[in-house]
């Protein structure tokens, strides 16, 4: 009995998150985290004027 309320209540709560992650009302909130990672990089003036981060090794 326990374990099939558990199931239950994981099921409600996958399908809550589900609706939540794939809401239209929050698309514009989900577009700016996922641009989070790249926020504290520093803006290339003229890339073709700097070299590449890393180099490869291979010949």
């Amino acid at each position: 009995m326990i374990r099939g309320l558990g199931t239950v209540v994981v099921f409600v709560a996958f399908i809550g998150l589900t609706l939540w992650v794939f809401n239209s009302k929050r698309s514009a909130q989900f577009a700016e985290a996922r641009l989070l990672p790249f926020a504290d990089e520093p803006l290339a003036e003229d890339a073709s004027t700097q070299e590449p981060a890393t180099r490869s090794t291979r010949p």
